[in-house]
């Protein structure tokens, strides 16, 4: 099984950022076969990072989508990839999601959680992301984006109540190794790797994922109680 970054494990992610966006783009559309495009990028201002597209209260400064027809731009191309981040080589990498996976995303807490049950589960699993905002996402078949929030609720949740969603057609996940504002860089969980090329369905994923989930929200309503 491929080695998962732990919770304990966490100070070794910052060794993933030396990776060169181009390369990893190109890597990206070359062996995984993903679409790719290129989105902001971090620039000094006055002693400050921010994000390119000029926004002073940008939610994810240097990782979001540098124009509205981001979805055409997209690439499974590593020669199309090659060239555009050629043009602009500070950009963040971008997946467009609902093509060749969907993402389940969790907050970090409850995702490593899930990890450490599935590993005992043996269950398959693909990669997954983890963001400097405390995030997680898992990639999964796409498709999941549609029927996720009625296999939550058969299993007794409501998907916004214990902060699970998942991400399809017409959104995008920030790839390793772009980096987000003055927070870090997205890192691997669990890398790609030839042994997880076939992605897991949602429905293999979720019960681990909402039962996580739901422990977590359980957890903070204790705290603030």
């Amino acid at each position: 099984m491929d080695e998962t970054i732990g919770v304990t494990e966490a100070a070794q992610i910052p060794k993933q950022r030396g990776e060169q966006l181009l390369d990893s783009a190109v890597r990206y559309a070359e062996e995984r076969h993903w679409d790719v495009f290129p989105g902001t990028w971090l620039e000094a201002v006055e002693g400050r990072e921010r994000c390119s597209c000029g926004a002073e209260a940008c939610v994810s400064p240097g990782a979001h989508p540098a124009r509205p027809d981001w979805s055409t731009q997209a690439t499974g191309s590593a020669v199309g990839a090659r060239r555009m981040w050629s043009k602009q080589p500070k950009a963040s990498i971008l997946l467009p999601t609902g093509r060749t996976f969907d993402a389940i995303e969790v907050p970090e807490s409850a995702g490593f959680l899930a990890l450490a049950r599935m590993e005992r589960m043996e269950l398959t699993l693909g990669p997954v992301t983890c963001t400097p905002e405390r995030r997680m996402f898992f990639f999964v078949l796409p498709g999941a984006a549609t029927k996720v929030p009625d296999l939550v609720r058969k299993l007794g949740w409501a998907p916004a109540s214990i902060d699970l969603t998942t991400r399809g057609e017409g959104y995008y996940v920030a790839a390793p190794p772009t980096r987000v504002g003055g927070h870090g860089a997205v890192q691997w969980a669990r890398r790609p790797t030839p042994a997880n090329r076939w992605l897991p369905d949602a429905e293999e994923l979720i019960s681990p994922l909402a039962y996580a989930c739901g422990r977590e929200a359980a957890a903070e309503r204790a705290r603030r109680a």
